[in-house]
């Protein structure tokens, strides 16, 4: 198996890596007040020397209930800006490049500590799942304040000096529970039958972000079919309902769709074996990012919950992206694990890979 593809450099507007290895967003809870640490900043930077782009964990907009965890970072605040300025020039210094993702969480289970926001939660329709109320439906006005929050997070991530954003539209967070039919119950222009016009509020958001950076720098969205509340939701169930969701999201200015799977080697749909990524390539010709353990057995959900994980084989995915199926390739908890995965990879170490478990979420090693 040769790994020179997967280390061959990539450059896209904005973005000039290294290599095709991406760092995925993972959720620290490390940044008290919501204000990144010294601690956050050495953690991109052990790890900066080998990626070729870091996304970072999940860091929240300026709204009052946009987070559950008060450990989670903001965007926005002198404070937290500070923070992030402090991560991205140490990611710079060691050779990296970087994109925040921007967040909106919407309505999920309140955090185990008991720490709640400063307002009730807030979603399309009220709904955490589907026929139970857990916060309380935006009005109008919320929604376009939001929009608003997504453009000016992203126009300090320029600012600050980062290389790209990433605007967090999966999991069953907020972007995404206004895709999905069984939380977003509106009668407004932001609810409706088919999934493109439940895609109107992601829409608005992709373009206050184009808007806010400019035509040159990549803006990435993440997606997944799949929701932390039902693993067994899709949006899309076939390649024509995909267009006419990820086409619009395109057309307003997304660069790359990163595609979320729980395990990347899965078909999207019958009758083809590309995954998520390589439908979204083919269907809108955009760069894609495919994720889903890669790298480890076991998948991340069953992680968090206490499932160890051991190395696994690359050979599928070399396979399929010498295809063309995708461009970019993201890594989570290997790398979350292991800030020298990559090198470990490349030089052939691979009785020096690490096993994951779920102590390593309680550092930031």
């Amino acid at each position: 198996m040769s790994l020179d593809i997967l280390f061959s450099p990539f450059e896209h507007k904005s973005l000039r890596l290294q290599n095709r290895i991406v760092m995925a967003p993972m959720t620290r809870s490390f940044s008290p007040a919501g204000v990144p640490t010294t601690e956050v900043a050495a953690y991109y930077g052990r790890r900066a020397p080998e990626m070729g782009l870091i996304i970072s964990e999940g860091t929240v907009i300026d709204r009052p209930t946009a987070s559950n965890d008060p450990a989670i970072p903001h965007f926005h605040g002198e404070r937290a800006l500070a923070g992030w300025k402090r991560v991205i020039d140490t990611v710079h210094a060691a050779g990296g490049a970087m994109a925040p993702q921007i967040w909106h969480m919407g309505i999920v289970a309140p955090h185990a500590s008991g720490w709640k926001p400063p307002a009730p939660m807030e979603g399309p329709s009220g709904l955490v799942v589907p026929g139970e109320a857990g916060g309380v439906a935006m009005s109008e006005t919320d929604v376009a304040e939001t929009v608003a929050a997504f453009g000016r997070a992203a126009a300090q991530a320029k600012r600050l000096g980062f290389d790209a954003v990433e605007i967090h539209g999966a999991h069953g967070y907020l972007i995404d529970q206004f895709f999905w039919t069984g939380v977003n119950q509106r009668q407004d222009r932001y609810g409706g039958v088919t999934l493109p016009e439940r895609s109107r509020f992601a829409v608005e958001v992709v373009r206050a972000v184009r808007s806010a950076v400019g035509e040159d720098f990549a803006v990435i969205l993440r997606l997944s079919q799949w929701k932390q509340q039902d693993f067994a939701v899709k949006l899309a169930r076939t390649p024509d309902e995909m267009v006419a969701w990820l086409a619009p999201l395109a057309e307003a200015g997304v660069d790359i769709f990163h595609c979320s799977q729980r395990r990347f080697w899965q078909p999207e749909f019958e009758g083809s074996d590309l995954n998520f990524a390589g439908w979204a390539k083919r269907l809108t010709g955009k760069q894609t990012i495919t994720v889903g353990s890669v790298g480890l057995s076991g998948e991340f959900i069953a992680a968090f919950q206490g499932e160890s994980s051991r190395p696994d084989p690359l050979d599928e995915l070399i396979r399929r992206l010498t295809r063309g199926d995708f461009d970019l390739v993201a890594v989570g908890r290997a790398v979350l694990s292991d800030p020298h995965w990559v090198s470990k990879i490349r030089e052939g170490r691979h009785e020096h890979l690490k096993d994951f478990t779920r102590e390593a979420l309680a550092t930031l090693f």
